[in-house]
């Protein structure tokens, strides 16, 4: 998606916004296209359950999500302070911060020396956070920090608009049935990387793909992998490990 500017992202993420739009391929797109306008070189987003915990619901690589998973498995990040405090976190550098030890010997571990954590809230209801990691020391400047709290603001918009058409208690029961459908498509990502002896980016890669061709929802042939009644082959784009 060369030359993508924040209005192009805009429509895109407004053109999701339909009574059943599949809501974990919504936030993967968002992560896609944070990296690809902000850049930045991951992104991830953590949402909250029924309980009102934070959980992990997508990320733009397999290394985001293993760090966004050890963040919440220690409880301890900038990611979970933002959502907490429902204030921007902002860390040019990591490894002169002094905060959050664990998460920053996690990150450095996987790369990221910098981090960017973005509430997604609408007035006083939080209900997660948009997080942006850098491999490069460095701040967002003012331009990409607006166009970041957009994306966030755009993200939490489209999870909370089936509420304001239906009464009731959707939005937990929407943000739980993303959570849910999460944990189908990465026993699928399993599935798939072992069967096309791919890694767990490609072979997320490959349930999408085979998922929008398909016009199926990504949980749905996710539990069709898991379950064996449905096959996805590998494509020219997917290398073989070795």
């Amino acid at each position: 998606m060369a030359g993508t500017t924040l209005a192009d992202v805009l429509v895109e993420m407004a053109d999701t916004l339909v009574d059943d739009f599949d809501v974990i391929d919504f936030l993967h797109v968002l992560t896609e296209r944070c990296v690809q306008l902000l850049g930045v070189s991951a992104a991830g987003i953590l949402l909250t359950d029924q309980r009102e915990t934070l959980q992990f619901v997508a990320a733009s690589s397999e290394r985001t999500r293993l760090l966004e998973l050890f963040q919440l498995q220690t409880d301890q990040g900038p990611c979970l302070d933002c959502f907490n405090t429902g204030q921007p976190v902002s860390v040019a550098d990591l490894r002169s911060a002094g905060r959050w030890p664990r998460f920053t010997a996690a990150a450095a571990e996987v790369g990221f020396t910098s981090v960017h954590a973005l509430p997604m809230r609408l007035r006083t209801e939080v209900i997660g956070a948009l997080n942006l990691f850098g491999v490069e020391p460095g701040a967002l400047d003012d331009d990409r920090l607006r166009a970041g709290k957009a994306l966030a603001d755009v993200a939490t918009i489209g999870l909370l608009q089936q509420r304001a058409i239906r009464s009731g208690n959707i939005l937990t029961e929407q943000l739980q049935t993303a959570l849910n459908s999460r944990v189908l498509i990465e026993q699928a990502k399993g599935v798939l990387a072992e069967r096309l002896r791919v890694d767990l980016d490609q072979a997320f890669a490959l349930l999408r793909h085979a998922a929008r061709n398909r016009n199926r929802r990504l949980s749905e042939l996710a539990q069709a992998v898991v379950d064996g009644t449905e096959a996805i082959l590998g494509t020219p784009g997917a290398k073989s490990r070795h």
